[in-house]
């Protein structure tokens, strides 16, 4: 079964059985909305009339979020019983927002220059070529657009086990390019699907590469210090499952060379 198939089944399955990562927008988040997406202040002060492409993220909370607060929201998402939530969120919430069943890495239905801002939670695990991923995205942004990804930290994901003295030990090495083993240690994994390690030269300089700048970096702490060695968040306290990056779009006509040979053109 290749690694779309797995995939699209896992997150089917998870939609269905009402998982924590299929919640959708409360009234209470629809009230704030840009609050609810972005507690750094990486969003512009309002998104009105922005076109936002929500990469990688069915289930009804991201896209209707935007849509609340006035942005005009498309949703790509592998997954069709995800997107089935956007559709009906939607019409709940009497907003629009386009769904597309489509692979992160694969936009061709998108057009180039579409998008002011690509939101993108956790997800680039599930695809085995990280740059092919951040080319779409560049691709589909216009200048200067911004681009917000999540992604998990390869340190994590090297994580097998936890041993007696509750110590994490790592078993995947850092250079594994097939799809992710078994592991007993399955806190930040999604069971049945497909997963992959991405290396910080790829989260970090497949992004720089595919022509973007960094603007923010933030390691989201999932851990608690008085959590039990069973719970997710003692394993949080000892490696930070997720880095979220601010992103943005360098300008097309912009070439920048070292030393007088070119690193970066757009369209490369």
């Amino acid at each position: 079964m290749s690694h779309l198939d797995a995939n699209e089944r896992t997150w089917d399955r998870l939609a269905r059985e009402n998982s924590q990562f299929a919640n959708v927008a409360s009234d209470e988040e629809c009230e704030h909305p840009l609050l609810a997406l972005d507690r750094r202040g990486w969003l512009p002060g309002s998104v009105k009339g922005l076109d936002v492409l929500c990469l990688a993220s069915g289930g009804g909370w991201q896209s209707i979020l935007y849509a609340v607060a006035g942005a005009n929201v498309t949703v790509v998402d592998l997954s069709p019983e995800m997107l089935k939530r956007d559709d009906q969120q939607a019409r709940i919430r009497n907003v629009h927002v386009k769904t597309m069943q489509a692979s992160m890495d694969d936009l061709l239905e998108l057009g180039d220059s579409s998008f002011d801002i690509v939101h993108h939670p956790v997800s680039s695990c599930y695809i085995p070529k990280l740059k092919f991923v951040y080319q779409e995205v560049a691709r589909v942004l216009r200048d200067e657009g911004l681009y917000i990804s999540q992604h998990k930290q390869p340190t994590s994901l090297q994580i097998v086990e936890r041993d007696q003295r509750n110590r994490y030990v790592l078993g995947v090495s850092y250079y594994h390019n097939d799809p992710l083993p078994a592991v007993q240690d399955t806190a930040y994994r999604e069971e049945g699907s497909i997963e992959y390690l991405h290396r910080w030269e790829e989260l970090v300089g497949e992004l720089c590469r595919s022509g973007f700048v960094i603007e923010d970096l933030s390691e989201p702490r999932r851990g608690d210090p008085k959590a039990k060695p069973d719970d997710f968040r003692h394993r949080g306290m000892f490696t930070a499952p997720y880095v979220r990056m601010k992103a943005r779009r360098k300008a097309r006509d912009e070439i920048t060379e070292s030393s007088g040979q070119t690193i970066w053109t757009p369209d490369s």
